[in-house]
């Protein structure tokens, strides 16, 4: 690693020549593919955006100016090149650094993201206070993908900067994919620009011109600026998006030629105003395999750096997925029933919605980064008669809280929304663990809640939902966790459930414990280590958080004197209080306690060591078992 070892931030990297920056990008490509082949990551993505990083680092001031990473699945360069390289073999480990962006671990990081088309807000907003504090030179960056720019934040956000005279520069990094392939009508509005021969015959002609002579290098700006909204718009036959918001478009160039990049970047520096270069770049670039299989390379788990091939574990007699469960299930009563129909947000493939839509692929919408989108659309077509299984990760769900509550739980409509990666999920860290989900939801009226156990629960709860739909019944959500189950016989024939009711798993006494969702295996497995003790609790399994079985409960509190809740979500809102409510209600002098989140956010990790951290594994459930006891 000739450069690659000298480059402990952006200044080192200005050390360079410009004819030296690919090699350095060659070097970088092959550090991110060996570190991420032993520690998995986000792959893809960043190998698509090195030539990127490494050009705006060295063209621009940062940190004094702005730079935004939309998502952050694309920022390993990013980090590595701003001093985190001797620690980036701890990306996403347990106290490591975080895979994305957050602004704790590094003033380079100038604002926090996870979540998919904030950065043009976040940038506009940077540069609108800049300008309010009189700083006029300071520069603004935000890099976004093609699929994030499609989702509706993204579309408010240029569609407010088109109006501000402030100094800002959105990078469009268009690899025609999302995670799952990329068919949205932006998509589409994209390739025409990028195929479009005339235009692009016609720009390299005039670019190399104006370029290849230093006594107008000013005047390119200039000329663009007065004549290029024009005559991209009669080349591109009203192709002419950017523009017409109020962006001075530049583009397209190609996004792994750094010294290109060099060279565009230092002439946009000096252009005032709302800006956009759209580059063009290959997902999974320098990697053979991962260019080829785009989605299975986004985070494709360890592989052999050599050759890209991925090392799979041994999938016998494993429990499935939970995904794959949700996948396979909906795909027999779609075989049933043809109404039913999947929505997801742009994860098709993550929650294996895929299965559907290889039998039926006109009933299964990828609706694109969109879940607010996604909430009201489903909302329409259980309007329409269909029934709607909406499939949003819990992280993602927050996104959609106001459509949940005015659009589907108001109306009182059958949407049925299944919630995968509930609860930790581990590396992708605090902005993608799905803690808040049970809490938000319990407070909307007309909402039913309910978590499974297990797999045959999980198909158990969606079997529920489709009947409770057929009967035009209430909004239902089924929430699940990412990763696998427990079960490895887990095709159970499906069988409804009666609506708010749990069940007692196992009798004992002194103590009862109840969960929600699939904690309850660690609860059991906790009194199989108390059974040498003595101690004898008894488990509930409230399979419903709303409603809640109050029978049951009342029967339980009557019984023991101490109740314990746990549940893979914020204390707040959640199980916990809602017995909590029950017991006050009621006038009960129950003692609870509760194994939950309390007021925190939950960092990255891999799951055994958050469980450990939060309580939540088999040894730390005995202990708050046997210490309750104890009192």
């Amino acid at each position: 690693m000739k450069y690659l070892n000298t480059i402990n931030s952006p200044a080192d990297l200005k050390k360079l020549k410009v004819e030296e920056l690919p090699h350095l990008c060659e070097e970088l490509r092959e550090y991110i593919i060996s570190e991420t082949a032993s520690n998995p990551g986000h792959l893809g993505s960043s190998l698509g955006a090195v030539e990127l990083a490494v050009a705006i680092h060295y063209v621009f001031d940062t940190p004094n100016d702005k730079l935004v990473w939309d998502v952050g699945h694309q920022a390993y360069a990013h980090k590595i090149i701003t001093g985190r390289r001797e620690q980036f073999h701890t990306n996403r480990k347990y106290h490591g650094i975080s895979g994305f962006p957050v602004m704790k671990e590094s003033e380079y990081d100038a604002f926090g993201t996870g979540h998919a088309s904030t950065s043009i807000s976040a940038i506009l907003g940077m540069a609108q206070a800049a300008q309010l504090s009189g700083d006029t030179e300071r520069s603004h960056i935000a890099v976004i993908g093609d699929a994030s720019i499609g989702g509706g934040m993204a579309f408010e956000a240029i569609n407010e900067a088109g109006i501000r005279n402030v100094n800002m520069l959105v990078i469009l990094n268009d690899n025609k994919m999302a995670i799952d392939d990329n068919r949205s009508a932006m998509s589409k509005y994209l390739l025409h620009i990028t195929s479009s021969p005339s235009y692009n015959n016609f720009k390299t002609k005039v670019w190399n011109f104006f370029t290849s002579k230093r006594k107008f290098s000013n005047k390119i700006a200039q000329w663009i600026s007065n004549v290029g909204s024009g005559i991209k718009g009669f080349l591109l036959s009203g192709s002419n998006l950017f523009q017409s918001l109020g962006f001075r478009y530049f583009g397209p160039t190609n996004g792994h030629d750094v010294k290109t990049l060099v060279k565009t970047l230092r002439d946009l520096k000096s252009i005032p105003g709302p800006k956009l270069l759209h580059v063009i770049t290959v997902k999974g670039k320098g990697l053979k395999l991962a260019e080829e299989h785009q989605t299975t390379y986004h985070a494709p788990g360890k592989f052999n750096p050599e050759t890209g091939q991925l090392i799979k574990s041994d999938g016998n007699n494993q429990p499935p997925k939970y995904q794959d469960v949700f996948g396979e299930t909906i795909l027999e009563f779609a075989r049933q029933d043809e109404k039913v129909v999947g929505i997801t947000p742009a994860m098709a493939t993550g929650c294996s919605l895929t299965i559907m839509d290889a039998v039926y692929p006109d009933r299964v919408f990828d609706v694109g980064i969109a879940e607010q989108h996604a909430v009201t659309f489903s909302a329409g077509l259980a309007v329409g008669g269909m029934i709607p299984f909406c499939n949003i990760y819990s992280t993602f769900l927050q996104r959609s809280y106001d459509q949940i509550v005015h659009d589907v739980a108001l109306q009182k409509l059958p949407v049925i929304f299944c919630i995968d990666r509930g609860g930790v999920v581990g590396e992708d860290g605090a902005t993608h663990q799905g803690i808040f989900d049970l809490a938000f939801l319990r407070s909307i009226p007309n909402m039913i809640i309910a978590s499974p156990l297990n797999e045959h629960e999980l198909r158990n709860m969606m079997f529920t939902a489709w009947q409770n739909a057929r009967e035009k019944g209430l909004p239902f959500a089924v929430r699940y966790p990412r990763g696998r189950g427990v079960l490895v016989d887990w095709k159970n024939t499906p069988e409804r459930l009666e609506m708010g009711k749990g069940r007692i798993l196992q009798e004992g006494n002194e103590v009862a414990v109840l969960s929600l969702g699939p904690l309850g295996n660690n609860v059991t497995a906790a009194i199989e280590l108390l059974k040498v003790e003595n101690i004898n609790p008894t488990h509930v399994d409230m399979r419903f958080l709303k409603p809640l079985d109050e029978a049951l409960l009342a029967d339980v509190a009557a019984r023991h004197k101490v109740l314990i809740t746990i549940e893979d979500g914020v204390a707040k809102g959640g199980l916990f209080s809602a017995v909590s409510e029950y017991l006050s209600e009621h006038h009960l002098q129950n003692r609870l306690c509760h194994i939950a989140i309390n007021d925190r956010f939950v960092p990255h990790g891999d799951v055994p060591s958050l469980y450990k951290e939060l309580g939540f594994d088999a040894e730390s459930i005995a202990k708050t078992i046997r210490l309750e006891i104890r009192k």
